[in-house]
């Protein structure tokens, strides 16, 4: 028979093991909270909750006959991703956007999509190989240098499409754009980015074209729930019209972004870029 002292001795092991086991899982659990926590917040600078950068794509007219004197008026910086034959068209109204300070991307020289388009068919992607599209990538930084004066830092994938070839021939040029370029950004995608995670070389954009500022700022504020980069695209700049992002949506969002009260740090890609990169070392 067991003595008092050795039932004691017993069940003092048992209750210190399973305190300890208590404590180790509660610790472990913090742990992973804390894990979790630092994984869904980002330090965007002043404090700010989400960052937003303005593209358009394709430097077509409307962008600089109208859209970017919206911009200049607020003092906002925008992302253009110019195709150099277009650019051509309105080329002083393009100089006149560089001197203000707005980024200017490239978007290829050709502007190749998938040959479904009949007016793509010419020059559809299906038919490239990697070192065509990096060969017209590069011409198009150099007429973009030479047009401009600047050198561009961040691509936009032509209709999104970030693939050549065809079948088991198919290969994606996301590669090739990271080498060459500080970021990629899609087109008509369906999330913002997540700056602790997301792939420079293929960033989010989600349309802002043939929108109201009421169906924009659901968009802010689910990217604000996360600290998260929301790129929204365009093409056209005016008040209506395929493919067109209202001037008046534009205004609307500025002066929300502009708030201090509302955290928005609005910026052009490739400043949003550099400081996340700077961010994970």
């Amino acid at each position: 028979m067991k003595s008092f002292p050795q039932i004691l001795n017993r069940d003092l092991i048992f209750l210190n093991k399973n305190t300890f086991l208590l404590i180790l899982s509660l610790f472990l659990s913090a742990q992973m909270l804390l894990a979790q926590q630092a994984e869904t917040t980002f330090a965007w600078p002043e404090g700010k909750q989400i960052a937003i950068s303005l593209s358009f794509d394709d430097a077509r007219a409307s962008q600089v006959d109208a859209g970017t004197a919206l911009l200049d008026q607020y003092g906002v910086k925008g992302t253009f991703y110019v195709v150099p034959n277009s650019v051509k068209q309105r080329l002083e109204g393009w100089k006149k956007a560089v001197a203000s300070g707005h980024e200017i991307g490239n978007h290829s020289f050709n502007h190749p999509c998938t040959g479904n388009f009949p007016w793509s068919r010419q020059k559809a992607i299906e038919n490239y190989t990697l070192k065509q599209m990096r060969n017209e990538l590069i011409l198009a930084n150099k007429d973009i240098k030479e047009l401009l004066g600047v050198e561009s830092e961040v691509f936009a994938y032509p209709c999104g499409q970030t693939y050549i070839g065809r079948g088991e021939n198919t290969k994606s040029y996301v590669p090739v754009v990271s080498k060459l370029f500080l970021s990629g950004r899609g087109w008509l995608d369906e999330g913002p980015n997540a700056p602790q995670f997301c792939d420079l070389a293929q960033l989010t954009g989600m349309e802002m074209d043939g929108k109201d500022f009421e169906q924009i700022l659901p968009l802010i504020e689910n990217a604000k729930k996360s600290g998260a980069w929301l790129v929204l695209a365009g093409h056209e700049m005016g008040a209506s019209g395929n493919q067109t992002t209202r001037l008046s949506m534009l205004k609307k969002l500025i002066e929300y972004a502009q708030n201090p009260a509302n955290g928005i740090w609005i910026a052009p890609v490739g400043t949003v870029a550099k400081y996340i990169k700077g961010q994970k070392g």
